[in-house]
């Protein structure tokens, strides 16, 4: 299982106060994620700082 907290699709929402998922879901994967029936998010990408780093060099 992914986690929210190390993908670069969760950003700060200054709106609500808090981190929020800015993935543009349907309401069948809205329902899939939140109903736990997917094991992990089709569209979580690492959010890795040091990926990015390597790219620029």
């Amino acid at each position: 299982m992914t986690s929210c907290e190390w993908c670069l699709n969760y950003v700060w929402d200054e709106e609500y106060g808090m981190r929020v998922c800015c993935v543009p879901l349907d309401e069948d994967e809205m329902c899939d994620c939140l109903g736990g029936r997917t094991r992990e998010c089709p569209f979580f990408q690492m959010d890795d700082e040091y990926k990015i780093v390597q790219k620029q060099n």
